[in-house]
């Protein structure tokens, strides 16, 4: 582990947990998208996986109970069969495949990011949808750690405040990434030397937590987003023209 590895990854998970502590965590899988980019996919998410689930259990505590325990059912319940759906594919995929996945998933949310939200917001969505919105946040969950834009779209028709919101995003990926752990084990995306690598980036996980949830109230959701906005769309770009060529 070099020296730029060792800042690309810390800098990676740091992101992620500001946005697991204090904007909903769906963007948290950014740091997935630029990991695979210098490393094998399921090297990439592999790695990625314990770190959220800490960062899960750092956020739950500041937001306790401020979730919608309704909406927060309906999406886990839909959420079970789209992560074994995800680990059914990555089962018979390669890494190009999952390079361009995850490439054209960085690049869609920035395309959703775009679409007025006006629209949505507006209308309150029925349990059918919400289950269908868990099972795409399962199925993209697992391959990617993009489980963010489904969930979201179902969360902003449901007309919550921005703290309501961001608990029940948080309680919904910890118990889906709390699932995936199961298959991402029988499927050895957990080695030895991930989990050393997860060791040394703890610190970081949760130092991003930490001013996540301070920067919940104190930093624009426009500021942080037009970043990360930045972040996946150059990722995205990069994983699709590997996988290419």
């Amino acid at each position: 582990m070099d020296i730029q590895f060792f800042v690309t990854l810390s800098l990676a998970v740091l992101f992620a947990g500001i946005s697991k502590g204090g904007f909903g965590g769906g963007v948290a899988f950014v740091s997935s998208a630029i990991l695979a980019i210098i490393l094998p996919p399921t090297m990439a998410i592999g790695i990625m996986l314990p770190l959220l689930m800490v960062m899960d259990v750092a956020s739950v505590g500041p937001f306790w109970k401020r979730w919608d325990p309704e909406a927060a059912r309906v999406l886990i319940l839909g959420g079970i069969p789209g992560v074994f759906a995800g680990a059914a594919f990555i089962t018979y995929t390669n890494d190009d495949v999952l390079r361009f996945l995850i490439g054209a998933i960085s690049l869609g949310f920035v395309l959703w990011s775009m679409l007025p939200k006006a629209a949505v917001a507006t209308r309150r969505f029925s349990a059918k949808v919400g289950y269908g919105a868990g099972f795409a946040s399962g199925f993209t969950s697992f391959v990617s750690h993009a489980g963010g834009p489904p969930a979201a779209m179902y969360l902003l028709g449901q007309r919550f405040d921005k703290t309501t919101y961001h608990a029940t995003a948080i309680v919904v990926f910890w118990a889906i990434n709390a699932l995936k752990a199961i298959p991402y084990g029988f499927l050895g995306f957990f080695t030895l030397e991930t989990l050393t690598l997860d060791l040394y980036m703890i610190p970081f996980a949760l130092i991003g937590v930490y001013l996540g949830v301070k920067a919940h109230h104190m930093v624009s959701d426009r500021v942080f987003f037009g970043l990360t906005y930045l972040l996946l769309a150059g990722a995205g770009c990069k994983l699709i023209w590997d996988a290419l060529t």
